[in-house]
Formats: C-alpha cells, structure tokens, sequence
C-alpha cells in the first residue's frame, strides 16, 4: 500500500493529489493508495483519503504500508524513514502557492544525500520513482537526531 501524506500546515497540495489520481485512473498504479490531503482542496476520485489523520489513525496507516509519498517536511520524512518505509519526497514550492518559500528543496535534497529516501522535483517524474522505489536501496535509520541536525544546520550555515 502506499500511504500519501501532505503534512497539515495550511497550504494545499493539490499538484500531487492530482498527479496520483492520474497514475491510478491510468492503470499504472495499480496498488492500493491512502492519502492524508490536509487543507488541499482536490478531493481524490480514485482513492480513499481523509483531511486529518489523528495519531492513532495516522500509525495505523503508516504501519499498513510499504511506501510512503510526502511533501518535504521534516516530521513526515523522518517518521517514515525511522519505520524503514520506502519514502519519495516531493517538496511544495512557492510558485504553485503550496508555500510561503522553497525551503523544502534543500530539506529533501539533505534526506536523499544522507540516502534515506528519494526525491522528485518534477511532479511528472513521478510514476518512474514509483516504479523503481521497490528496489532502491536506502540507508537504515538509527536515532542520531543531533547529527541530522548537525548536518542539516552545517548545510544551512553553508
């Protein structure tokens, strides 16, 4: 199963709601799909979805299953990759009005140096990082938060 998730800050991601609708209405997804939309206003046609997850709800979905689809927020990220989910960020830009700047660009791009996930920066890319996730290899996460940080702030200093 793959589990999308938007974050719940107040912006929409309507671009990869879409996106994902579009794979599955092609038949090229073909696996069951979860997505938490947070304050987007698509509503998926081609499916089951909810606004807000609660944090039951939400280890629930995150446990059922094996790849996880996700804006580049750092929680999201890293509670995927500490479950050793498959992870493909996507970060929300500024241009398409899913954020206040692109900050998540070099949050992804630090996540995927480390080789914790993979990324796609252009939304039509998608379905081939779909398609290669199950046999890219990831590095295991092991709790080092003051390192990621560490590395995140060294990035940010740079």
């Amino acid at each position: 199963m793959i589990f999308v998730t938007v974050g719940s800050q107040k912006f929409q991601f309507n671009r990869l709601l879409i996106e994902i609708d579009r794979l599955i209405e092609n038949r090229k997804i073909t696996e069951e799909v979860f997505a938490q939309i947070g304050y987007s206003d698509y509503k998926p046609k081609n499916y089951k979805y909810k606004e807000f997850l609660d944090r039951d709800e939400f280890l629930k979905v995150m446990n059922k299953c094996n790849k996880v689809i996700t804006h580049g927020g750092t929680g999201a990220i890293v509670g995927a990759v500490k479950q050793g989910k498959k992870v493909i960020a996507i970060p929300r830009l500024k241009k398409f009005g899913e954020h206040v700047d692109d900050h998540q660009l070099q949050i992804i791009k630090e996540f995927k140096k480390m080789n914790f996930i993979d990324s796609v920066y252009d939304i039509n890319g998608l379905f081939e990082k779909i398609n290669k996730l199950e046999n890219f290899k990831i590095n295991n996460y092991t709790t080092n938060t003051n390192e990621i940080i560490k590395s995140i702030e060294a990035f940010i200093d740079s």
